[in-house]
């Protein structure tokens, strides 16, 4: 699974990632765009409440438009991280979506289940 965050949208790159995600052999299983709320951003994001980043992560995360997008392929978890790249954008390889298009940390463009985490709750979250 994946998140066109707001930055991203806002910025008009919906279309790009898309065509990456596309170019890398994804095969999209559905996609839809909304607005979380505050409550909305702090339930999906939960698993990081109590660290430093979690307040500003929620308000960022709910102050405009997101797409979400349903992911699958083979191995598509691994694939869909090396796509996306390192969370801090200045760590991103080139070629990735967050090294070409992310600004910080927080406005990295996107999100991307981590296989480390529980990525069938944030799919269930979503659809």
């Amino acid at each position: 699974m994946l998140i066109i965050k707001p930055d991203g949208v806002k910025r008009k790159l919906i279309g790009k990632i898309i065509s990456r995600i596309e170019e890398k052999g994804f095969d999209i299983l559905a996609i839809k765009s909304l607005k979380l709320t505050i409550k909305e951003a702090k339930e999906f994001y939960k698993i990081h409440k109590g660290k430093d980043f979690y307040p500003s992560l929620c308000r960022f995360m709910a102050s405009g438009p997101i797409v979400v997008i349903l992911l699958a392929g083979k191995d598509s978890q691994r694939r869909l991280r090396e796509l996306v790249g390192d969370t801090d954008p200045k760590k991103a390889k080139k070629g990735t979506i967050r090294g070409d298009f992310g600004t910080s940390i927080q406005k990295n463009v996107v999100h991307a289940a981590n296989p480390k985490e529980d990525v069938e709750r944030e799919i269930k979250f979503f659809f």
